[in-house]
């Protein structure tokens, strides 16, 4: 799912003038058919288009109203909101990829949307009688077979928006638990387990209407329709020619706007493959005139884009919904999500510097930069987020209402550009301001809605797979054959359940892939036997879903970064998890050692060091998977400095002063070598 999601074009204005071309609107638009299922939809014109964008924007409206000032039965609540996601999303979303026809819907296709979402508001006008009947709901064939039908739509729009990776989970466990409560093989048997699992994952909350379907209605639908507001003021371009005004002119320049842009626009974005196209296309051809390989073109975006699924405070959403299977507060997460995020961004940020010095590059004339000083001007754009991240982090208010509040002072925000025309350079004569902040407000609502469906599907498919792993007692199962295979020894049962993550996590959607992991792979690490601390339990499992985005062989990011580069594939995946070090690392520091999270520190000195010596051990292990500091590195010294920057990232005084030790000598001595063959150095 994306926060910021793309019309047909990403935000070209934001390249520097004077910059290289970004590529055509058609280009960037095949990049995203090919590996962002949510831009292959319908084309609508006319009459038909307003009347599909009337009815998205109500579904928005409707779903901020719902979540901030109504109280409305959840059995009737949840039904009614995947009612209006099916019937949105199959209005979207075509059978099949490159459909090209204006105005056009098969026959099948509304039947499936009208006996889908009908399926749903069945059970939301029933919702008080399908309470009563509770089990004996399974007697009653017609609301069997709509069950089913509601179960079989969502699959469907599923496989069109998210993709068939998460179906191949579902479907596989469905048969699983199919064939768990099924006792003696006969046809009565057959049909009564075929009823228990469907009332089980349509009529229970173990099922569609569990966890992840509920914090989506209730949180994440409000958030996702600030971000589009978000991108309607230009804060997306604004980050990317803040980056530039920043980093643009230092050595290897674009690549380092590349990460500052993603790490920013990652705040607001939920979406790896979506981010590396809208940031890359402006990004990527820049990095490449510079000097850089596409190869490492590519990768630098999408190593940094998918980092934006880690970022704080939005994480791509997962933020909420770790508030909802943890407990713990959603700005307690939030705090615990920063210095990981830190040094994940610092991580690629020096691998491309020290690329840049390797290969002699230039950064970006000053006079083809924009200006900060004009920039600064606009940093009233930032207030909403400002505003979103005190509300929730001093917890005066509810996250929804948070978010609706943010929403107003994004619209706030937006009249200087839209009535008092501050933009930079231009005057819109003739233009009515009031209609131009109406159709803001329009098209937000319009494009929240749109981007709303992915994450609702996906979250709908989550539940699904969470329900017949706790009808089943499947992650009990596989708890025990992790702790029996790993002999209960920690590092061995971390390596083992981070194979299970990237595995599961190939081509799923952040939501859904954290949903997954937490209930799969979580409790795995949270075992007594294992003994990892609950907060660092969730963030490794997080962390390695989402990596899943940058490995091969199903690495979306990296392939859609390859696209836009024109360089081979894999080895832009390759590269992309080299940068991205920081990620397969930091995750087993903080589950041997909490602290890295803020969990179980002593006060702010304690602090201090551990993101100093985080950081410098970072700089030491860049170095040596690079090969170059002021030189190349020989084999004996990369292997000192990998040791001594992974003493100095594992929280502890002791580890901190030999690895300083180690990073420094090789630092000093290569110094005193590239000054010796080179005085200029």
């Amino acid at each position: 799912m994306s926060f910021l999601k793309k019309e047909t074009t990403p935000p070209v204005s934001a390249a520097p003038a004077g910059g290289p071309d970004v590529g055509s609107a058609a280009d960037v638009e095949a990049v995203m058919k090919k590996y962002d299922r949510e831009s292959n939809t319908r084309y609508w014109e006319g009459i038909p288009k307003l009347v599909i964008q009337i009815l998205m924007a109500a579904f928005a409206a409707y779903s901020i109203i719902d979540t901030v000032f109504l109280s409305v039965l959840p059995q009737r609540r949840l039904p009614i909101f995947m009612g209006m996601i099916l019937l949105i999303g199959f209005l979207t979303f075509p059978a099949k990829k490159g459909d090209g026809r204006v105005n056009h819907i098969p026959w099948y296709d509304i039947l499936i949307m009208v006996l889908g979402s009908g399926a749903y508001f069945f059970y939301a006008i029933n919702a008080e009688k399908v309470i009563q009947m509770s089990a004996r709901v399974m007697q009653n064939d017609l609301y069997m077979i709509i069950g089913l039908i509601g179960i079989l739509a969502l699959v469907e729009l599923c496989r069109r928006c998210v993709g068939v990776p998460i179906l191949c989970v579902a479907g596989v466990l469905l048969v699983y638990t199919f064939f768990n409560l099924m006792g003696t093989p006969n046809v009565e048997q057959l049909k009564m387990t075929l009823y228990q699992v469907i009332r089980t994952m349509f009529y229970t909350t173990n099922g569609i209407f569990g966890g992840p379907v509920n914090v989506c209605a209730k949180f994440i639908v409000v958030f996702i329709i600030f971000g589009a507001f978000l991108e309607r003021t230009g804060i997306a371009s604004f980050f990317i020619s803040l980056a530039n005004a920043v980093a643009g002119a230092a050595p290897g320049g674009p690549a380092k706007v590349a990460v500052i842009s993603s790490a920013l626009c990652g705040m607001v974005s939920g979406s790896s493959v979506g981010n590396t196209v809208t940031t890359g296309s402006v990004t990527i051809p820049m990095m490449k005139k510079t000097g850089y390989k596409g190869e490492f073109a590519g990768a630098v975006e999408a190593a940094a884009s998918t980092g934006g699924q880690i970022m704080p405070p939005i994480m791509g959403a997962a933020a909420f919904l770790m508030a909802e299977f943890t407990g713990e507060a959603y700005g307690t997460i939030a705090m615990r999500a920063i210095l990981p995020a830190v040094l994940y961004f610092t991580g690629i940020y020096i691998a491309v510097h020290l690329e840049a010095k390797k290969l002699g590059l230039k950064g970006i004339a000053r006079d083809q930069l924009p200006r900060l000083s004009k920039l600064v001007r606009r940093i009233y754009l930032l207030a909403p987020l400002v505003l979103l991240v005190v509300l929730v982090s001093t917890n005066t208010r509810t996250m929804a209402y948070s978010a609706a509040l943010a929403i107003v002072a994004t619209i706030v925000v937006s009249i200087p550009d839209l009535i008092l025309d501050t933009r930079p350079g231009g005057v819109r004569a003739g233009e009515n301001p009031v209609k131009n902040l109406f159709l803001m407000i329009f098209n937000s609502l319009e494009g929240g809605a749109r981007g709303s469906v992915t994450v609702a599907v996906a979250c709908g498919v989550a539940g699904i797979i969470s329900g017949c792993i706790t009808v089943t007692g499947l992650a009990s199962k596989l708890l025990s054959a992790i702790v029996n295979l790993s002999g209960g020894h920690m590092m061995i049962a971390l390596v083992l359940t981070m194979l299970c993550c990237i595995v599961l996590g190939m081509g799923v959607p952040t939501t859904a892939n954290y949903c997954i992991m937490a209930a799969t792979c979580a409790p795995i690490l949270m075992d007594p036997s294992i003994g990892v601390e609950k907060m660092a339990a969730h963030f490794f499992v997080f962390y390695f879903g989402i990596v899943a985005d940058i490995t091969p062989p199903v690495a979306l990011a990296a392939y859609a970064g390859s696209a836009i580069a024109k360089a081979d594939p894999m080895r832009t995946a390759f590269n992309a998890t080299k940068l991205a070090i920081a990620a397969f690392i930091v995750p087993y520091i903080f589950a041997v050692n909490p602290q890295m999270l803020f969990i179980n520190v002593e006060g702010p000195l304690q602090v201090v060091q551990i993101v100093v010596s985080s950081l410098i051990g970072l700089y030491g292990v860049a170095a040596a998977l690079n090969g170059y500091l002021y030189s190349k590195i020989n084999p004996l010294l990369r292997v000192v400095l990998v040791a001594g920057g992974l003493g100095m990232m594992v929280p502890g005084t002791i580890t901190d002063v030999v690895g300083l030790v180690l990073v420094v000598a090789v630092v000093v001595y290569q110094r005193m070598m590239a000054k010796r063959l080179s005085p200029a150095v």
